[in-house]
């Protein structure tokens, strides 16, 4: 485990019960497609680092927001219409399964370019 890990369990600990499930669900998918990737707190919200930055994630009023550094969210623009998003931020509604397919596929895109120096 990082070093980190304590920190993002405290994190997730302290959300209320619903979102903390979804957050919980949300870490497991990003390890299970970067087993290598170090988790800790980063911008005061739970982030995973694999050869650079790749995912950060956080509960925030009425959703949860997933960031990506440029251009994941703009390549991805299609699959993503039904969400709110903007320039590196995807808002999952709190009321909604969580996309565990799109968030694999996002978090593999940015590994790609992350494994490019992208």
């Amino acid at each position: 485990m990082a070093s980190g890990t304590k920190e993002v369990d405290d994190y997730i600990s302290t959300t209320p019960k619903p979102v903390r499930e979804k957050l919980k669900e949300i870490r497991v998918l990003v390890r299970e497609v970067a087993p290598t990737a170090t988790e800790r707190i980063y911008y005061q919200m739970p982030y995973f680092d694999y050869k650079g930055q790749l995912i950060w994630y956080r509960w925030a009023n009425g959703y949860i927001g997933l960031y990506f550094r440029p251009p994941i969210i703009a390549e991805h623009k299609k699959e993503l219409a039904r969400y709110v998003t903007t320039k590196s931020a995807i808002h999952l509604p709190l009321d909604e399964k969580i996309p565990a397919a799109l968030i694999k596929k996002l978090v593999r895109a940015r590994m790609r370019k992350n494994e490019k120096g992208d």
